[in-house]
C-alpha cells in the first residue's frame, strides 16, 4: 500500500506541477549556514539534548548533531533549531 502511494504521489507532483513534500510527506529542511535549521513536515520530537536532536518522520528519523542546540520554535510540524550543525542524517526505520 506504501508504494501505491508514492506512486500516485509521484505522479501527481510531476502531472500537476505540485510540490513533492507536500505531496509525498517528505521533511524540507532550510538551513543558515551552520547555525539555523528549519525543519518542516516532521511528525514529533523524539529526542533533544544540548548536542543532539531527533525526529520523527514516519518512515524513519532525521537526527542532527551539534553543539549548543537550542530550540527557537517548534510547531506541530514545523521547528526551528539554533546552534552549531555539524551532521544531518536520515535514519530509515
Amino acid at each position: 500500500m506504501k508504494k501505491w502511494q508514492q506512486r500516485i504521489g509521484s505522479w501527481l507532483s510531476d502531472h500537476l506541477e505540485l510540490p513533492s513534500d507536500v505531496v509525498l510527506e517528505l521533511p524540507r529542511i532550510t538551513m543558515i549556514g551552520q547555525l539555523h535549521a528549519y525543519i518542516e513536515n516532521h511528525r514529533g520530537l523524539l529526542l533533544f539534548s544540548d548536542n543532539e536532536l531527533r525526529l520523527n518522520m514516519g518512515n524513519g528519523y532525521l537526527k542532527i548533531t551539534g553543539s549548543n542546540f537550542v530550540l527557537k520554535m517548534m510547531l506541530p510540524e514545523e521547528i526551528l533549531l539554533e546552534g552549531t550543525i555539524k551532521e544531518i542524517i536520515f535514519i530509515d526505520n
